[in-house]
């Protein structure tokens, strides 16, 4: 040892200092190097390990659905390219998304993959036509109990860690497959998560039975679910032949293509210009599907004709066209359940990654895309017979608006509640109702889970509408009305409605272009900088006069713009009239229920970029019940963000409305008090101690008090 020692004092004689600094740093670079392996060794394992757990469940998952006979039901599968990321296993021969088996169908980027949009699970191209019916069922009517609908856990849900870290029966953390824990399985309905070893013992102690999980009140029970059989047969065999012939023709092309490309790899090979059955079959479907042009009396005898094709539809039952029609009956007396609209094309264009999140977490038939073709309406047909039940509109503030209009048309004497989800650009009314700002910020606040739980315990308030009556000048200079809008935001005549106008030109001719909410705003900026320059709005106080109860208003000489405010929200939060601060006026504060408008003005587009970040403050003109506002000359206008360029004319401006709104209490000590009451007063309803008209009027006294 005496030796080894003298050794080593000898050697650091030798080397100098570089050379120590040149060891120091070989040995923190091996020790990077090494951690960086181990973590790569911990990551294959845990991904080999949860591999093996998918088929480990899966297999576990078969025998006890036998033995349970839990009702089960055809996956809804929507064309998509496999880009990684998850789920990535095929649910049905259990190999990596990432070959492709059978046929190879192939982008130039991406495989080509079947989602299902209910449960989330993923598929072969080819594998999907000969998978198992193991989706989560979503009539049951005529069971007497619901079942736990276990499933593997393909997809992670992160909307709800506080479920999903634990088992439902041990309460052990799930979810760390390199430690060698029991595999897991997902309750399709309730969301809870349950080791398969634990399953035998639930069944042992307290049975199989699902009570929907934190959400039960929301989603529609299954058992609640049955088919409208009273729907015509031709109608829903003729749909699915036009849905058969499509997905059928998409493959049809994709195939040909594939054996084209083999074909002509061979030496000497020639193009078969002869009809493939494919082909032929394609050309039968399409003259079948335009039977449904001629009459209603074509009854096709053969289903087989759609048999190979691809079972897909984009949503549940007749939501978007589908084959079957759904009747809510008998549910229970405290459920409160959610309808909900998605617009799909509101500001990112999120809808359809947002259909399927909200798929899995509630009764797909309680789920509508709005589209051009299919308003609100389908989905109030749907629970017209349901008496209390909540809405929740995915989209921007035009959306709302849609809903709000088809609400109002189905003249309910108790109205439901309406929440938001904010997919749109500025989603004013959703900042005002506490629900965010965008989807991020959304995800920033729990999830989408966390949202709809907050819609449970959101509390009832008001809030009003109103009616713009458009009156032009006809040729012998007498005003007549051309239309009413309808606003429950506000209304902006200047340079705001010139930028806007110019942002929804825009967007109209290149909508490719607005696919994020943050590129919207960017855009939106870009048409306000150029509006900076031009201003082409400078001689509004000589070209629009203001009218409030009667009183004619002196609009001053450097204002460029005059809005109408109903909420304290404008162009993305801005707060314009300001309860908050103090102000030499004598006006009152504003509120979304009080039957007032509030009406501001500003002094181009560059005091509204002031204001967007609180260096500025809007001129306050006035405030009352009826406003009118005369325009000598044409003047671009926007009603809640949809604009126009205004003939001359005059904008008379009156109460419509009130309607019932869900406002998030979950930061608000007086909204919690507010939500309480408002269930209190829903409740007496239902026993038949008060009726509709007074909860109505109960529910606004509460939203006085507590909510303004």
């Amino acid at each position: 040892m005496e030796l080894v020692g003298s050794l080593l004092v000898n050697m650091t004689h030798l080397v100098d200092m570089s050379g120590l600094q040149f060891f120091g740093w070989l040995i923190t670079a091996g020790s990077f190097g090494l951690a960086a392996l181990i973590y790569a060794l911990l990551r294959l394992q845990r991904a080999a390990a949860s591999q093996y757990w998918i088929k480990v469940a899966a297999r576990e998952k078969k025998a006890t659905r036998k033995l349970l006979q839990c009702p089960s039901s055809s996956h809804t599968w929507t064309e998509d390219y496999f880009h990684g990321g998850q789920p990535s296993t095929c649910c049905f021969c259990r190999l990596s998304l990432g070959t492709t088996q059978g046929v190879a169908s192939r982008r130039a980027d991406a495989i080509v993959v079947h989602r299902c949009s209910v449960c989330g699970v993923a598929a072969h191209w080819n594998c999907s036509e000969h998978g198992e019916k193991d989706c989560k069922c979503v009539s049951q009517d005529g069971a007497s109990t619901l079942l736990h609908h276990w499933s593997e856990r393909w997809v992670e849900l992160d909307d709800n860690p506080e479920i999903s870290s634990f088992c439902y029966y041990c309460d052990e953390p799930c979810g760390v497959p390199f430690l060698g824990v029991s595999p897991i399985w997902r309750c399709l309905w309730c969301q809870r998560q349950i080791h398969v070893e634990c399953h035998a013992k639930l069944l042992k102690e307290t049975g199989n039975t699902c009570d929907l999980g934190l959400l039960r009140r929301l989603i529609v029970p299954p058992l609640s679910v049955k088919e409208d059989s009273q729907r015509p047969a031709i109608t829903g065999m003729l749909n699915s032949i036009t849905e058969g012939h499509a997905h059928s023709s998409v493959r049809g092309r994709i195939k040909r293509r594939g054996n084209k490309k083999r074909i002509n790899n061979q030496p000497g090979a020639k193009t078969n210009l002869i009809p493939t059955s494919s082909t032929i079959l394609d050309s039968v479907l399409e003259g079948l599907a335009r039977l449904q042009s001629l009459n209603g009396k074509y009854a096709l005898a053969n289903h087989k004709l759609c048999g190979n094709s691809l079972k897909q539809t984009h949503g549940y039952g007749s939501l978007n066209g589908g084959k079957k029609k759904y009747k809510i009956i008998d549910l229970p007396q405290d459920s409160r359940p959610l309808l909900v609209f998605i617009n799909g094309k509101s500001g990112g264009q999120n809808g359809s990654s947002l259909r399927k999140r909200l798929n899995m977490l509630l009764n797909p038939i309680q789920i509508f895309e709005l589209s051009s073709s299919q308003g609100p309406e389908v989905g109030l047909q749907l629970f017209l017979n349901v008496k209390h039940f909540r809405i929740l509109v995915c989209g921007g503030d035009g959306t709302v608006a849609w809903v709000l209009d088809a609400i109002e048309k189905q003249n309910y004497e108790s109205p439901p509640p309406v929440a938001i989800l904010p997919l749109g650009t500025g989603n004013d009314l959703s900042r005002v109702m506490r629900w965010g700002g965008g989807l991020s910020s959304v995800e920033g606040q729990g999830g989408i889970y966390a949202l709809l739980n907050d819609v449970d315990h959101a509390a009832v308030t008001v809030l009003d509408r109103w009616n713009v009556a458009i009156q032009e000048k006809n040729g012998a200079g007498n005003q007549c009305t051309k239309q009413v809008k309808f606003m429950t935001n506000y209304i902006g005549v200047g340079c705001d409605a010139k930028v806007a106008y110019d942002f929804h030109t825009t967007r109209e001719e290149r909508p490719h272009k607005f696919c994020s909410q943050f590129v919207n705003k960017l855009i939106y900026a870009r048409e306000g900088a150029k509006d900076i320059m031009d201003r082409s709005c400078a001689d509004l106080p000589w070209h629009v006069s203001l009218e409030v109860d009667g009183k004619r208003i002196e609009i001053p000489e450097d204002a460029e713009g005059v809005i109408v405010l109903n909420i304290p929200s404008y162009m993305g939060g801005i707060d314009l009239w300001q309860n908050d601060n103090e102000h030499d006026d004598d006006f009152g504060l504003q509120s979304v229920h009080d039957k007032m408008l509030e009406v501001v003005c500003i002094s181009g587009t560059w005091h509204l970029g002031k204001l967007q970040v609180g260096l500025s403050r809007a001129q306050r003109l006035a405030q009352g019940k009826m406003i009118r506002l005369h325009l000598h000359s044409s003047f671009p206008v926007q009603v809640d963000g949809e604009p126009w360029i205004q003939p001359p004319g005059c904008l008379e401006i009156s109460h419509r409305e009130q309607m019932f709104m869900l406002r998030r209490t979950s930061e608000e000590p007086t909204g919690h008090a507010a939500a309480i009451m408002s269930e209190v007063v829903v409740n007496a309803e239902c026993n038949g101690t008060i009726d509709a008209a007074q909860k109505r009027l109960l529910l606004h006294e509460i939203a006085l008090r507590l909510l303004s």
